[in-house]
């Protein structure tokens, strides 16, 4: 049995489905052949039920023997230094690799997210659209110079830049077709069609055993 765990929830409703973000390390996993294993903690109470695991009540979580690590951020970083396939060993390779994994948790998905959630909620004047808007047309100009964020090669940056960007709302606003192509081609990757799918499986194993119940 691996000493790799990655935590989820045991049921999640269709929608964030794909989304949910053990999807991250998943794909991580995947992509570097590193074995792990899933389990879970109750949907029910969930906001509570594992605040000694996640001080935020959230998932992911990651166990590596002793390591516990429970931000996908923190995560996928550490997997990232057990495997090649997803962070160089070169110095240059390895900051550039750094400073764009956090790029799209800081300058990306923090703009992203609550743009999404303030736009499914229906309010009439988001107020992020502007700011989010210029973040995204810097990536697109980015994505126009080069195929890959860092090392001239696919890393964890990407992996994590392309999760960001890969939500419908997001792909549908303005018009980045750099970004887009770069969607496309990452989310075309074997290593994420296997996490993807083992995702929805594991929720759909979970819908028959609830209705079984």
């Amino acid at each position: 049995m691996s000493d790799l765990t990655i935590w989820t929830l045991d049921w999640v409703p269709e929608m964030p489905r794909g989304f949910v973000r053990d999807l991250r390390l998943r794909w991580a996993c995947e992509e570097a052949g590193l074995a792990y294993q899933v389990r879970t903690i109750p949907f029910d109470d969930r906001a509570t039920n594992h605040l000694d695991r996640q001080p935020f009540g959230q998932v992911p979580f990651l166990d590596d023997g002793p390591v516990r690590l429970f931000e996908s951020g923190a995560a996928l970083l550490h997997l990232a230094r057990k495997s090649e396939a997803l962070m160089p060993r070169d110095a240059i390779g390895e900051a550039g690799t750094l400073e764009w994994t956090i790029a799209a948790l800081n300058s990306i998905e923090m703009v992203t997210v609550p743009w999404w959630f303030l736009d499914v909620t229906g309010v009439k004047e988001n107020g992020l659209t502007g700011w989010m808007s210029q973040r995204l047309e810097h990536v697109e100009r980015v994505l126009g110079e080069r195929e890959w964020l860092a090392a001239g090669r696919f890393t964890v940056a990407d992996l994590l830049m392309a999760d960001v960007l890969r939500v419908e709302k997001l792909r549908a606003f303005g018009d980045r077709p750099a970004t887009e192509a770069y969607v496309t081609r990452v989310t075309d990757r074997p290593a994420f069609r296997r996490a993807h799918a083992d995702q929805l499986a594991h929720y759909a194993a979970a819908d028959a055993a609830r209705t079984a119940s």
